[in-house]
């Protein structure tokens, strides 16, 4: 089987977790603070904040905004749960605007009339790795004075006109096992704001600056430096890792042609976390997954279920409207092996066993 991911982990990797161990030093600590300057460096900005995962960053960057009970955050129903409940967390409301049907992403000519009086930030979604429209999206939020919070999960090392995500607003990052780098588990907060950054770390280590002295409501939200050991050998891979992503979306592109490939427009600097296609109908999807499982092709649905559509928000009496073109594509997309683990012989399986569909 050629899985849908495969984490690479070197020497390096194993080097740094061994000596955090012979340390003894296993919580956060020096090497956490390393991997905290470096992932600032590769993201252009001044200061990162790490985090015990990608939702706890999303959780603690709403909090340290004051974002709260009332308020609306505009989002993508095209994503992964954790960017709608990092908004309920706070007591916040989403408020949902469909998606482009070529990039997956939130569509931006929707977004101004989504806006209300309650609306407190915009939070769009990288989503699979490939950039939002950042200009558009920062010039709404410069007009009508919102926040915006950059679900940079998927997307580390991505660019928008050659500027990193993550640097636009206040990046959230993932370093979940099967992310471009990875920690095992672990997030990331990114800004150029030193006392937002400062509120971040506070509520990420129980509200605390001074230990044992609380000066505000927080969380144990902290990463490990085994975790952090982790993602600082990883991290020094981001640009090889990258390329290889890269050289193997070119390749399928150039050679899939029983389904509808991803495209990438001038200026966006996809990195690939997942490489996503759509059958031509919703129909086809269940037995295109199964033929190509028995032909021993890994494959992922992200996601099957827009968000506007899950039973906890239709609980928590939602009342959204229906996202067309996001659940559309949610019918309709499979993901197929990107990571630079594949050989040319993976590849080249993966484009005859899809070609067959």
């Amino acid at each position: 089987m050629i899985p849908i991911s495969c984490p690479l982990i070197g020497d390096k990797e194993k080097q740094l977790v061994m000596q955090v161990l012979d340390s003894g030093m296993l919580a956060q600590g020096p090497v956490t603070a390393r991997l905290e300057e470096r992932f600032a460096s590769v993201c252009g900005v001044e200061f990162a904040v790490a985090t015990s995962s990608g939702t706890s960053a999303l959780h603690i960057a709403l909090l340290a905004n004051g974002i709260g009970k009332g308020d609306e955050v505009i989002t993508t129903p095209f994503t992964f749960i954790a960017s709608v409940n990092s908004i309920l967390f706070v007591g916040a409301k989403p408020v949902f605007v469909d998606v482009d049907e070529e990039t997956f992403n939130i569509n931006v000519a929707l977004i101004e009339e989504a806006i209300t009086p309650q609306t407190k930030a915009i939070l769009p979604v990288h989503l699979y790795g490939y950039p939002c429209d950042m200009d558009a999206i920062m010039d709404i939020a410069r007009r009508h004075n919102l926040i915006v919070i950059e679900d940079s999960a998927q997307a580390i090392g991505a660019e928008y006109n050659g500027k990193r995500v993550g640097s636009f607003g206040i990046g959230c990052f993932s370093l979940y096992a099967t992310k471009n780098i990875m920690s095992g588990e672990g997030g990331m907060i990114t800004t150029n704001d030193g006392e937002l950054a400062r509120r971040c770390r506070m509520i990420r280590n129980h509200g605390m600056e001074r230990r044992y002295y609380h000066d505000m409501l927080g969380y144990n939200y902290r990463m490990t430096d085994l975790h952090a050991a982790i993602g600082l050998g990883q991290i020094e891979r981001l640009d090889e890792f990258t390329a290889k992503r890269r050289a193997n979306a070119a390749y399928l592109n150039a050679r899939l042609k029983s389904v509808i490939t991803p495209k990438v427009r001038p200026g966006y600097g996809h990195v690939w976390h997942q490489y996503t296609v759509r059958v031509r109908e919703a129909c086809q999807r269940d037995d295109a997954v199964k033929r190509l499982g028995d032909a021993g092709i890994g494959t992922g649905i992200f996601y099957p279920v827009t968000a506007n559509k899950q039973a906890h928000l239709i609980e928590m009496g939602f009342n959204v409207a229906k996202m067309p073109v996001a659940e559309q594509l949610a019918n309709k997309v499979i993901s197929l092996p990107i990571h630079p683990g594949l050989e040319q012989a993976d590849l080249a399986a993966i484009v005859a066993e899809v070609n067959k569909l």
